[in-house]
Order: structure tokens, then C-alpha cells, then sequence
């Protein structure tokens, strides 16, 4: 048993030695009124409190069930010669008024229906021609857009040469702003200004850089948009024209792909820009083209518009121009007739064999598939007639005039034959799209018959079903071994193969041969970035499909290639993604950190940057994968490693972001870490993990609350069996938490902590540890400052010191007196402190914070308290009633009230009667629930508080009823008959 103080006779070799007052601003003489605290009977009030139970009868009823509701309706008429009808309808299930929104009849779409109807012509002129583009494309989710490929060529195929831009100028004679008044004139002015176009002066744009034309190109695309908005088509023509003619410019030849992207986006506003304005010809306030339009619904004008398009651009005398421009309005060929496309697709095709070189017209093929692919997928036979063209064309790549262009530019034929993977990796795409596998087995066939073919096969295992690969595994290494090496290096097709294998499982007969095969090519390579790209493919693949043997064996091998002349510090990115891949397929860490390698893997990053990220990596899946906490060792040492370099790595410059991103994942692992019922060995992991963490405070907060549960769970574990030992190790948690919580900087997390710590020190019978955090607690409160930090923001502490405190009074309630320190001295410790407090000058909270002492002291007088702690002797124990006790009680209470009625008298001064009168109902409530309205001079109190209240006409009429209603339930209680009277005393202030 813990008790302190035995009862009588300790009490009274106490007796003198008082507890020193609240403080030198506070003195008994303030104290007007007696306090003498009720007797509460907290079971019987419990009792009293609880819900009546009543019998339900619950039949169908269940309030989960759909409400039945009787729909009444009446309609009366009263007009001079008509009847009156009445009529009732009743409905088996809820009205819900959302639900008329599931059929369209919303509220505002009816109310759009009685709008002019020109609006609602251009409404669902908008949403029609959405609807129209989601129709037409028809491919689905799991076909790659041009979009999504974008970014990646722009980002590979750049240049450091100087640029150019042929622009073709015209002169000022026949702009569109000009008038003529026949139709035939209007026309012959157009097609002059074209011709004009055609053998205008030329002007070029020369030693740009990559940017400078880039931004160029983008400049011409806005001038398009502008042109056309100003309503001049043949100069917006003219654009697209001088644009498009830059395609078949290949001087700076590495770029020729970027430029490609570039363009064709010029292309495509073109063609979209002419498909709208002729889509909205076809609809006026008579007739809206439907959802699935056939020519037939196409009024003449849009006819004649669209067919004046495609008669301008035939018109253009260049190939390259005239093919792309009217590949970009393909689409328009829907207004003219059914078979439109069908019937151009073909056509297109042809006209590309008359481009003579073979990257033009490989990248002409490829827009002309985009484009077919938008407008019309389901007609595969022009895609199929480009393949096999291109084949029959691809013997020119080797030819010798693109070998004299190749040398004039210096451009090696490894670095020229990448040029054509985009364009190559895109028509097979289209082709492969949904593609039988009797056409696929075709396509590589036709592949394998072509010599020098390793460009081909790159873009078959780049742009065909991963699937489809995976099964003919071997008999893509045979041809990948078959290939010369000196066009297109074989390291490459490795790699796209891996990249394959990653996505599907080949044979499992023939996983350990591919992976031997692919390995002896790679392990061979000696240019370090080639090397890392093709083993950070293979990682996956071996990771997959075999065992941590193999793995550390790819690691060991990576180390090996990467380390010579720190070429790892090249590879950054390609190294992280071998990590990723790695700790992705092992879940497991036991495992994953018995891999020999794997750590001295992880040394390679240098760079803190890249290494923290690394670290960053690891833990997350740590905590998303580890399901069940560990205490084996590997673990424990390998993450304590990884975490104290995350750690390291804060200094005065980290952003409060990535402190919280590193404590949330450092905290994530001390969590999982668990040694069973070796408490010891748990306690000693924190002490360290203390030494390693302490540069961030939400990791050391972790910790504290971590040692208080291991506390309580030795408690309970060890129930019944309180030796030594155990209370040792008690206090030596509660030690580490006393030693721990002065390193934070929180003002109010050291308080809650303080206070939290002590509590739980309290629960283990640590009465002086429980006694020194309370006090510490308690000299902290004058360091509040008046302002703290809260998300960025400065914000008033006083309410969160309220919190605090109000907390704090509840465990005091249970904390017995120290024999040497006096009566209740931790709680004049703390009123001293209070008082001498600066709060803010119109703050009311001094008194809140006194009022809830108030409470705390009423509590403290009863003969048994609220609430204890198992085997801890409180108060109501040690002094057992005394009167000598209580009467120390009561004049604390008479004190604090002082305090109290000295600031309500204040309040009348400044005239802050609003607070005034909420200060004293709350007060009123006070004594109310807690003093004894037996005693006629806190009876009287009470009635001068009531008034007080209501005096200037503040009072919330309300409350102020409801106050009194319960005042008149509560006299009719056993034992208090006396509020009958005080009843009749409280009259309600009426309001004229």
C-alpha cells in the first residue's frame, strides 16, 4: 500500500506546518464569504442520470429500412363555371427530391428549356461535339496515347547545333480584310493570295538555338489560333503550310524527332479548328446534327466549306505539306460522304512513297497512323499497308545517300538509327493494337527475313503485346544474337526484351536459360551507362522469378561495374530504381537484409540527396509491408542504420515538411519494434534509439509515449507481482521520460508530456517520480509565452493553457499529500503560479481557470472520491473526513472565491457587463452543483450572482429558464428540499 499520510495522528503532527498561502496578492481577508461544499452521493447521481428503459414494440420497423411516406395532393379550382376536383395518391416508398436527377429532369435543365433557344443550340452544339470526339475513339484504355509519348521525345532528342526556320512571306496585296462583292472574285482572290504564298520572297531565321525555335514554333501555333479568331483562314493556311514544309528539313538531323512533335501539335489545332467551324455551319436553331451523323444531315453550305478545304490544299504544289496538311483534317471527310476516309486512308498511303528520304517518310507514316488511329481505328488495312511499305523501303536506310548525309553531319549510324524508334515504336503500336496473333507472327517473320533487322525487332519488342514476347522469349534471343552489332547494339534489344519479361512471365522452363542468355551480353558491356541501364531492366526480372542467390549475385555485379572512377555518381537514377525493385519484390526484410550485397549497394550513394531519398524508399515500404512487429536483429540494425542517415541529414536549412516526412517514418519503425515481455532489452532499444533521434521532436515525443506504455504494460504483465525489479524498471522508465522531455521545444508538449508521464507514474505506485514530474509541470506554466506557433500561425495560448490546466486539476484530485510538503501543496504550488501569471488584460480565463479550482477543492472535501488509482491511497484515504483537512479546504475555496468576486466587481468598472453577466451564471452554476445552499450566507451568494446576471439585461433569457427549471427538478431530490426556496428567490427578468 502507498499511503503517505496515515489518518489522525499524522494529520496532526502536520498541523504545524502549513502550506504556504496562494500568494502575497492574495490574503484570507478578500474572503467574504464562507465555502461549504455539498455532500455528493456520486453513484446515486450516476443512478439518476441514466435513460429510463422503455419497452418498443419493433413489428416491420427497422431504421434501416426505406420510410413509407402518403403522398396527399388536392387541387381545387374556384373559378366561375368550373368544378372542384379533389384526388389523393399514395406511395409505397420515399419521395427523394434528388432523385429526379438520376433521369435528367433536374431543376435546371427545365428551367434552361424556356431559355432562347440560340443558348441551348450552342449548348448542345458544345457538349455534342464532345460526345462526337468520344465516339470516334473508340480505343480503349489500354492503348498508349501520342500524349503520354510526347514529353519523353522532346526530352531525348535534343540538339546543342544552331537551328533554322524557312519562313515564306507574301505580300501585302489580297488580305483578308479585303471586300469584294461576288463570290467568284472572293475566291479568285483567295487562291492569288496562296499563289502569292507559293512565290513569295523567302525569308530565314538562322543560328537559332533549341529554345529559340521552340519558342518559335510555339509563336507560329498562337498566331494560328489568332488568325483564325480574326477570321483570316487563308493566313492561318498559310501557317500550317510554312510549318508543315519544315518536315522535310533533316540539317539538324538528331532533333528531327522533337521537331516532328512540335509541329504536328501545330497540325492538329489546324485540323480541329476546321472541323468545329464546320460542324458549327451544320447546325442552326431548326436542326442539331445528331450524335452518330451521316453526310445525309449535313446541309449544303458546310458541304460546299469542307469541300472548299480539301480543294485549297490540293492546291499546294509541295508533297510533304500538301500530305500532312489534309492528313490533318481527315476527319472532315465525315460531312462529305461515308466512305471518305476509307477511301483517302489508302491515297495517303501512296502519296508517302514519293518522299525519297526514309526518315521523313517513316515519320509521315507514323502521323498518318495517329491520325487514322483518332478518326477511324477500325480501318486497319491502311495501317497494315504502311508496315509493309515501310519494309519493302527499309533496305534505304543502309543505302548510300543516307550514309553521304550521315557523314557530311558526322552523325554516327548508332546514334542515327534511334531517330526512327518513335516513329517505329508508334506504327507498330497501331498495328499490334487488338491485332490477331496470326498478323503478329507475320509482322516478325517479315521482320526476321530482313537483314540488319535489329531496328525492327527493337520496335516489335517495344511496341507488341508483352504477352506475346514473353512466350516466344527464345526465339527473340536467337534473333537478337543473329543481329550485327555494329547498327544497332544488341544491349539495347536486351533491354527491351527485359522490359517485357518485367510485365509477363516468359516460359518457366526457360526462365534460368533467358536470364543467362541476357546476362553474358550485359555483364560484358564496358561503357557504365550503358551497362546500368539494361541491369537496372533485369533487376525485375530476376527479382521475380528467382531467389535472393541470384539477386545478391546481380547486386555483386552492379557493385563491381559501377564503383571503378565513382561511376555510380553518374547513374543516380538508374541505381534508385534498382533499389525500388529490389524491396518491392521482398517483402520479407529478414530476407532482404541477408542479402550480402544489398547494404554495400546502398553505399554507392553518395550524393546526401540521393541517398536520403534512398533511405526514404526503404522505410516506406518497411512500414506498408511489415505487418507484425520484429525484434530480429538484422532488421533492428540494418533500419537503425538507414534511419540515422535520414536523420543526419536535418540541419538549420531542412523544411519543416521533410522534418515530418522523416519523424513520421522514423517513428513508423520505432513502432514496430518489439521485444515481448523482455522489457528490458525494449528499454534499452530506446535509450539508443534516443542517442541516434535527437534532433527531431517528434521522434523523441514517440519515444516518451512509448516508455509510458511499456510502463503500463509491465504494470499489467507483472500484476500481482510487484517485486523490486519491477519497480526498478518502473522508475527507470519514468527516469528516461523526466531526463527526455527538457530536450523538447514545445512549451505544451513538455506540459503534456510532464503531466502525462506523471500520471503514469502515478498508476505504478511511483509517488515521489509522480510528485517531481507534476512540480516540474508546474514551474514550466510561467514559460508560456503569449503566443504560439500553430501551423505557421501565431495564435493566443491562453486557451490552450486553459486545456492544460483543467486537465491537470483532474489528476490532482487523486495525487496524495507528501507528509513533508503539507496540505494540498501542489495545488497551492500551482494557484501560485496562476496568480502570478500575466494574462491578457480583457481575458476572463484567470477566472475560468479559478472556477475549475473551485471545482477541484469541492471534489476534494467529499468522503470518497469520483474516481482512484488501484493501489494508490488519495487524499479521502490519508485524512479520512478530518475536520482539520477540510477546513484548510474550505479556506482555499473562500480564497479563490475572492479572486472571483474581485474580478466580477472589476468587470462593473470597465462596464464589460456582457462578460459580467456570463461570469456570474457561471459562477452561480458553480455553487450551484458544488456548495452546500444550506448555508445562508452562500445561499444569499447565490441569489446576488442570479441578479447579477440578469442586471443590465445581458442574460440569455433561455438559459436563464432552463437554469431555473432544473433548479425546481433538482429540489424535488432526497436531501434537497432547501432549492425550493431558492427557487422562489431567482425571479426571470422580463423584457417590455
Amino acid at each position: 500500500m502507498a499511503a503517505r499520510v496515515g489518518r489522525g495522528g499524522v494529520w496532526k503532527e502536520e498541523t504545524g506546518r502549513r502550506a504556504p498561502a496562494i500568494s502575497g496578492h492574495v490574503t484570507e481577508k478578500m474572503a467574504v464569504f464562507p465555502w461549504h461544499s455539498r455532500n455528493r452521493n456520486y453513484k446515486a447521481e450516476l443512478a439518476s442520470c441514466r435513460l429510463e428503459a422503455v419497452p418498443l414494440e419493433f413489428g416491420d420497423y427497422h431504421p434501416l429500412k426505406p420510410i413509407t411516406v402518403t403522398e396527399s395532393k388536392t387541387k381545387k379550382v374556384s373559378r366561375k363555371g368550373s368544378t372542384s376536383s379533389t384526388y389523393s395518391s399514395s406511395s409505397s416508398s420515399m419521395v427523394d427530391p434528388l432523385s429526379s436527377v438520376l433521369d435528367g429532369t433536374d431543376p435546371l435543365s427545365m428551367f434552361a428549356a424556356t431559355t432562347d433557344p440560340v443558348a441551348v443550340t450552342a449548348a448542345m452544339d458544345s457538349s455534342r461535339k464532345k460526345r462526337d470526339r468520344d465516339d470516334n475513339s473508340i480505343v480503349g484504355s489500354d492503348f498508349e496515347p501520342w500524349a503520354s509519348k510526347r514529353g519523353e521525345i522532346l526530352a531525348r532528342y535534343t540538339t546543342t547545333e544552331k537551328l533554322s526556320i524557312n519562313l515564306f512571306m507574301g505580300s501585302e496585296k489580297g488580305r483578308a480584310g479585303a471586300t469584294t462583292s461576288a463570290m467568284s472574285e472572293k475566291v479568285r482572290t483567295r487562291l492569288e493570295e496562296l499563289d502569292d504564298f507559293e512565290e513569295g520572297s523567302q525569308k530565314e531565321l538562322l543560328n537559332l538555338t533549341q529554345q529559340d525555335y521552340v519558342n518559335r514554333i510555339e509563336e507560329l501555333n498562337q498566331s494560328l489560333k489568332d488568325a483564325w479568331a480574326s477570321d483570316q483562314k487563308v493566313k492561318a493556311l498559310k501557317i500550317v503550310i510554312q510549318c508543315s514544309k519544315l518536315l522535310s528539313d533533316t540539317s539538324v538531323i538528331q532533333f528531327y524527332p522533337s521537331k516532328f512533335v512540335l509541329i504536328t501539335d501545330i497540325l492538329d489545332t489546324f485540323g480541329k479548328l476546321v472541323y468545329e467551324r464546320i460542324f458549327s455551319m451544320c447546325v442552326d436553331n431548326r436542326s442539331v446534327l445528331p450524335d452518330h451523323f451521316s453526310p445525309e444531315n449535313v446541309n449544303d453550305t458546310a458541304k460546299e466549306t469542307c469541300l472548299n478545304w480539301f480543294f485549297k490544299i490540293a492546291s499546294i504544289r509541295e508533297l510533304i505539306p500538301r500530305f500532312y496538311v489534309e492528313t490533318s483534317i481527315l476527319k472532315c471527310n465525315k460531312f462529305l460522304s461515308k466512305t471518305g476516309i476509307s477511301e483517302c486512308l489508302p491515297r495517303l498511303t501512296c502519296m508517302i512513297r514519293g518522299i525519297g528520304d526514309p526518315l521523313v517518310s517513316v515519320y509521315a507514316r507514323a502521323y498518318l497512323c495517329r491520325v487514322g488511329m483518332e478518326v477511324a481505328p477500325h480501318l486497319k488495312e491502311s495501317l497494315n499497308k504502311n508496315f509493309f511499305d515501310f519494309l519493302l523501303t527499309f533496305k534505304q536506310i543502309h543505302g548510300d545517300t543516307v550514309q553521304n548525309q550521315l557523314v557530311i553531319q558526322g552523325v554516327e549510324l548508332p546514334s542515327y538509327l534511334p531517330l526512327y524508334s518513335p516513329a517505329m515504336d508508334w506504327i507498330f503500336q497501331c498495328i499490334s493494337y487488338h491485332a490477331p496473333e496470326a498478323l503478329l507472327t507475320e509482322m516478325m517473320e517479315r521482320c526476321k527475313k530482313l537483314g540488319n533487322n535489329a531496328l525492327l525487332l527493337n520496335s516489335v519488342m517495344s511496341a507488341f503485346r508483352a504477352e506475346f514476347i514473353a512466350t516466344r522469349s527464345m526465339d527473340f534471343i536467337g534473333m537478337i544474337k543473329e543481329c550485327d552489332e555494329s547498327g544497332f547494339p544488341k544491349h539495347l534489344l536486351f533491354r527491351s526484351l527485359g522490359l517485357n519479361l518485367a510485365l509477363a512471365d516468359p516460359p518457366e522452363g526457360d526462365r534460368l536459360q533467358i536470364l543467362n542468355e541476357a546476362w553474358k551480353v550485359i555483364t560484358k558491356l564496358k561503357n557504365p551507362q550503358d551497362y546500368v541501364n539494361c541491369a537496372e531492366v533485369w533487376v525485375e526480372y530476376t527479382c521475380k522469378h528467382f531467389t535472393k542467390r541470384e539477386v545478391n549475385t546481380v547486386l555483386a555485379d552492379v557493385i563491381k561495374h559501377m564503383t571503378p572512377d565513382r561511376a555510380f555518381e553518374d547513374s543516380y537514377p538508374q541505381l534508385q530504381s534498382i533499389i525500388k525493385k529490389v524491396i518491392a519484390h521482398f517483402h520479407d526484410f529478414s530476407v532482404l537484409f541477408s542479402v550480402e550485397k544489398f547494404l554495400p549497394f546502398l553505399d554507392m550513394f553518395q550524393k546526401e540527396s540521393v541517398r536520403v531519398e534512398v533511405c526514404k524508399c526503404i522505410m516506406e515500404v518497411f512500414i506498408k509491408q511489415q505487418q507484425e512487429p520484429t525484434k530480429d536483429p538484422v532488421i533492428l540494425n540494418a533500419l537503425l542504420h538507414i534511419c540515422k542517415t535520414m536523420h543526419d541529414s536535418v540541419n538549420a536549412l531542412t523544411l519543416e515538411d521533410e522534418k515530418r516526412m522523416l519523424a513520421h517514418l522514423i517513428n513508423g519503425f520505432i513502432k514496430m519494434v518489439s521485444f515481448g515481455r523482455d522489457f528490458e532489452q525494449q528499454l534499452s532499444f530506446y535509450v539508443e534509439a534516443r542517442s541516434m533521434f535527437c534532433n527531431l521532436e517528434p521522434v523523441l515525443v514517440q519515444l516518451i509515449h512509448s516508455v509510458n506504455r511499456l510502463a503500463m504494460e509491465t504494470r499489467k504483465v507483472m500484476r500481482g507481482n510487484h517485486s523490486r525489479k519491477t519497480a526498478a524498471f518502473v522508475r527507470a522508465c519514468v527516469a528516461y521520460c523526466f531526463i527526455t522531455i527538457p530536450s523538447l521545444v514545445g512549451i505544451f508538449t513538455r506540459l503534456n508530456l510532464y503531466l502525462h508521464s506523471g500520471q503514469v507514474a502515478l498508476a505504478n505506485q511511483c509517488l515521489s517520480q509522480a510528485d517531481a514530474l507534476f512540480k516540474a509541470a508546474i514551474s514550466l506554466v510561467p514559460e508560456v509565452p503569449k503566443m504560439i506557433n500553430i501551423d505557421g500561425k501565431m495564435r493566443p495560448s491562453e486557451s490552450f493553457l486553459l486545456e492544460f490546466l483543467c486537465n491537470f486539476f483532474s489528476t490532482l484530485l487523486i495525487v496524495p499529500d507528501h507528509p513533508e510538503y503539507g496540505v494540498l501543496f501542489l495545488v497551492r504550488e500551482l494557484l501560485n503560479v496562476i496568480q502570478d501569471y500575466t494574462w491578457e488584460d480583457h481575458s476572463d480565463d484567470k477566472i475560468r481557470i479559478y472556477t475549475c479550482v473551485l471545482h477541484l477543492l469541492a471534489a476534494m472535501s467529499q468522503e470518497t472520491y469520483l474516481y482512484h488509482i488501484d493501489k494508490v491511497d488519495s487524499n479521502d484515504s490519508l485524512y479520512g473526513g478530518d475536520a482539520k483537512f477540510l477546513a484548510e479546504n474550505n479556506k482555499l475555496c473562500e480564497t479563490v472565491m475572492a479572486q472571483i468576486l474581485e474580478h466580477l466587481k472589476m468587470l462593473a468598472k470597465d462596464e464589460a457587463l456582457k462578460r459580467q453577466s456570463l461570469l456570474g451564471l457561471s459562477f452561480f452554476n458553480s455553487i450551484l452543483a458544488h456548495g452546500d445552499l444550506r448555508n445562508n450566507r452562500l445561499n444569499q451568494l447565490s441569489v446576488n450572482l442570479w441578479h447579477l446576471a440578469q442586471r443590465h439585461g445581458c442574460a440569455d433569457t433561455r438559459t436563464m429558464v432552463k437554469t431555473l427549471e432544473y433548479i425546481k427538478k433538482q429540489s424535488k431530490q432526497p436531501d434537497m428540499g432547501h432549492l425550493t426556496e431558492l427557487a422562489l428567490r431567482l425571479p426571470l427578468q422580463t423584457r417590455t
